[in-house]
């Protein structure tokens, strides 16, 4: 008998984990439920608006929703960055003289293309990562936004976004007519990519002195190695965007270099909060079926549920505070009205700093600390996965943690980003001063 019962124990242990496994490659099953559960993201609460006729959307002749729904989620057209290998849904009517232009904030993203048949449109949600949308470029009296996961998870829910959903930028070797030469190979970039292997297939206008990226450029017909695969000299400090692009046929005349920076880094950021924010709440899921199985406190965390967290706090943290971030060798100087934008949503301290202030002579950000730590998603993130990050941000800050991943952050620095926290962010207020 006892036999027996040990077998069935073991089974149902079995069944248990294996459910677990289901969940961690299929978002749709507890705790996550992604495609039933109902999204709380910005263009979420716009549609109620629209919906309820709180709101209205207007129509333009040119552009068709574009203006008008960047006016809602608060958008700004400076932020417009180009792209034109074909990557995208709407790949057939992209190519270098007609490139999909995408928008955001610190939130959102919108993707238009020149006589598309819609609006790409995605929004991070707090407890689902990222959320898709399209909006039909068609004038109506209803406005219909339709949430689309199948086709977008096709490429953003990979492990080039942490394994959930979420958003990459990708770096390509362009052929003449947009479509990507893979022979030559692909680049998903952040704050850490190289900057030689950057922006291929991106329109980039701006200065960056000597350095040299894959922008602006198509691979050579005659190309044998991606070493030789396109001129970057000709692509270089371009300070408007080259005829084909068709600059008249967009909201601005730029692709700005310091946007594509910033983009770069946030992508991959929440795609960083996501990840915590799931594996928390997975392994919590599966700790509360094995203290049932096993008839244990509820509170009960075993070391592995406890190193499960603590793994992806960890990771957050150190993309948080810019490890590993490529330095830069020359300034970069982009758009004077994008950097305003930018600079304009600041949280400043009672010295006058902020974590939006730009460096862009050896890195992005004057203060290296992600300006998104005060995002609605970082200060939603499970309780559980929120006290490891706290407590893991304040250990860099305070020099308890003394891992050579954080050597960049000289004590000036840590001390100023510790100061800025302490005075802005609510996580951090009052509590990290000596």
């Amino acid at each position: 008998m006892k036999a027996i019962t040990f077998i069935i124990l073991w089974i149902s242990i079995l069944l248990v984990y294996t459910s677990f496994l289901v969940a961690q490659v299929d978002h749709n099953q507890p705790p996550i439920n992604y495609d039933s559960k109902t999204p709380k993201d910005r263009v979420a609460g716009l549609v109620q608006k629209l919906e309820s006729g709180e709101s209205k959307l207007r129509w333009d002749d040119n552009f068709g929703w574009l203006p008008d729904i960047l006016r809602k989620l608060d958008i700004a057209p400076s932020t417009q960055t180009l792209v034109f290998s074909r990557t995208s849904q709407q790949h057939r009517k992209i190519r270098p003289s007609s490139p999909r232009a995408i928008y955001f904030n610190d939130d959102s993203y919108v993707g238009y293309v020149r006589s598309g048949d819609f609006l790409e449109i995605a929004a991070v949600d707090p407890d689902l990562g990222a959320v898709f949308y399209t909006l039909d470029q068609k004038k109506s009296d209803s406005v219909l936004f339709n949430r689309d996961s199948i086709n977008c998870l096709a490429c953003h829910e990979s492990h080039k976004t942490q394994g959930v959903p979420g958003f990459l930028v990708r770096s390509v070797y362009p052929k003449s007519n947009g479509h990507p030469d893979f022979r030559f190979g692909t680049t998903h970039t952040d704050h850490r990519t190289p900057f030689s292997d950057r922006f291929g297939g991106w329109y980039v206008t701006g200065n960056h002195g000597k350095m040299r990226h894959r922008g602006n450029v198509v691979v050579k017909s005659d190309a044998e190695n991606a070493e030789s695969a396109i001129d970057c000299d000709a692509g270089a400090n371009l300070a408007e965007l080259p005829k084909i692009a068709m600059a008249n046929s967009y909201l601005k005349p730029t692709s700005d270099i310091v946007a594509l920076m910033v983009l770069e880094h946030q992508t991959q950021f929440h795609n960083y909060v996501t990840k915590a924010n799931y594996e928390t709440r997975r392994a919590l899921h599966y700790q509360s079926e094995m203290n049932e199985l096993f008839e244990r406190d509820k509170e009960f965390q075993s070391d592995t549920t406890k190193r499960r967290i603590q793994a992806v706090a960890d990771k957050l943290v150190e993309y948080l505070f810019f490890c590993n971030e490529f330095e830069l060798t020359n300034p970069i100087q982009g758009h004077a009205e994008f950097e305003q934008v930018f600079r304009s949503s600041s949280i400043r301290d009672s010295k006058g700093r902020s974590l939006r202030d730009l460096d862009l002579q050896k890195r992005l950000l004057k203060y290296p600390c992600s300006y998104l730590i005060y995002s609605d998603s970082f200060k939603a993130l499970h309780p559980a996965a929120g006290k490891a990050v706290k407590d893991g941000v304040i250990a860099v800050l305070t020099g308890q943690n003394h891992s050579e991943k954080f050597s960049h952050l000289q004590d000036n620095t840590r001390k100023v980003i510790l100061e800025i926290l302490s005075d802005t962010h609510p996580w951090f207020q009052n509590k990290l001063r000596n």
